[in-house]
């Protein structure tokens, strides 16, 4: 899928995650991060195969004890066993330069490590223990991102701009000042960094918080100021839908800018939730704007009083669950196929238009209609399903749209239309 025009891609630095790429040309990476404890190899392992199935191109664990850091390496071989090489991330905090050092199994195995200059240590002891992370990057040749966080920044730090903030003729707010705390903490540690010898090449950068407007504010002025890949989220977001419309709203805005290499949506799971529901988030964040394709997704209309049957959404709700469960098999025997477009609808106002701008599409009848379901394919009308089994029928002309179109060779009948969009 192209990147609308309106929606320039901001010239960064490329970071090589793994075989992953960051930042350039390259397309934005989803990533998210497992909840399990890595002490526990076999639990961290399957939490890693859910999300890299999910769509996860990067996965990041937490390394916060002898006994996680020990376990990295095993996690990793038996990833490789799976046929799984999402590349692994390592989250350090607080006693990561003794984690590298003592565990180089687990420092081999990561493919970036993750540093926060905020936990990194006070006084010297900071810059001597964030020395040793950036000096096993280098020996290992690995890339680090320094993510700074709204809650566990460098109290020094901000103490120090508070008390430069005091002195001046025109003091900035409070918030205003820890925005810019966040974004001299990270820019400083980058510097310091490269200065120790880590190529600006492997450095990305996050100054993540937990509000909108202040996460919108940051990163704008981040952007202005370094060209280093950027990782993009809202921290601490929230559960539900609070947490995915605060992170869609926050970077929403901030990728229509062409801000942001890299995106996770950090959701608080449901009380024995799925983890993998930040994972579809991020990804339908940046196929919604238009930015990537990952599967195919359905248009159905919400619904009214001509719509008293519950049909159409529970039929709405079965073919994205059956295009995603297929994409996996899909992406390797059928290119292309995640940008079709599929439509479900539930009445004659608007279902025979949507499902002619829709690659397939099925009208089905609302309330006091005709009981049938009229079928188009590539704008066309070609069939129309009644009966008990409208789902199952529909369902498998879908799959034989998708064998006939997308198979290697195909020629596609028509492009999709796309109403272009311009922003002034």
């Amino acid at each position: 899928m192209g990147v609308p025009s309106a929606v320039p891609r901001r010239a960064s630095r490329q970071v090589l995650v793994g075989g992953v790429a960051i930042g350039g040309d390259a397309p934005i990476v989803v990533q998210s991060m497992t909840n399990t404890d890595t002490a526990d190899a076999e639990a961290t392992v399957r939490q890693v195969l859910d999300l890299a199935r999910a769509g996860s191109e990067l996965v990041r664990i937490t390394v916060n004890s002898p006994e996680a850091a020990a376990q990295v390496a095993t996690i990793r071989e038996k990833l490789d066993t799976a046929g799984c090489s999402v590349p692994l991330v390592g989250d350090f905090h607080f006693n990561g330069h003794r984690l590298l050092k003592q565990y180089p199994g687990c420092a081999e195995a990561l493919a970036k490590y993750r540093i926060n200059p905020g936990n990194v240590g006070h006084g010297k002891k900071r810059d001597d223990q964030f020395a040793t992370m950036i000096e096993a990057a280098c020996k290992y040749e690995k890339p680090v991102r320094i993510g700074v966080n709204w809650g566990s920044l460098d109290p020094e730090l901000l103490a120090r701009m508070m008390d430069e903030n005091g002195r001046s003729a025109a003091p900035l707010d409070a918030g205003a000042v820890m925005r810019e705390a966040l974004i001299a903490s990270a820019l400083e540690s980058a510097a310091q960094a490269v200065q120790w010898g880590l190529p600006a090449e492997r450095i990305v950068i996050s100054c993540k918080v937990s509000g909108v407007q202040d996460l919108v504010a940051v990163y704008r002025n981040l952007a202005l100021r370094c060209d280093y890949a950027l990782h993009l989220g809202l921290t601490e977001a929230g559960m539900g839908s609070k947490g995915i419309v605060a992170s869609t709203a926050a970077m929403g805005i901030l990728l229509q800018d062409g801000i942001g290499d890299t995106i996770r949506v950090s959701l608080t799971p449901e009380p024995n939730g799925d983890r993998t529901k930040e994972v579809i988030v991020a990804q339908e964040l940046l196929q919604t704007m238009g930015l990537r394709s990952f599967t195919p997704l359905v248009t159905a209309c919400p619904g009214c009083g001509r719509t008293t049957s519950t049909y159409f959404q529970e039929l709405a709700d079965k073919i994205q669950g059956y295009l995603r469960a297929q994409m996996p098999v899909w992406k390797a025997h059928y290119p292309g196929v995640e940008d079709m477009k599929v439509a479900v609808m539930g009445c004659v106002v608007n279902g025979p238009g949507e499902s002619k701008h829709a690659d397939i599409g099925i009208s089905l009848p609302g309330t006091n209609e005709v009981p049938v379901a009229p079928v188009y394919v590539d704008g066309e009308k070609t069939v129309t399903l009644k009966g008990e089994h409208i789902a199952e029928e529909f369902q498998a002309l879908v799959a034989g749209y998708v064998q006939q179109n997308y198979a290697a060779g195909a020629v596609r009948k028509r492009a999709h239309a796309h109403i272009p969009i311009k922003v002034a």
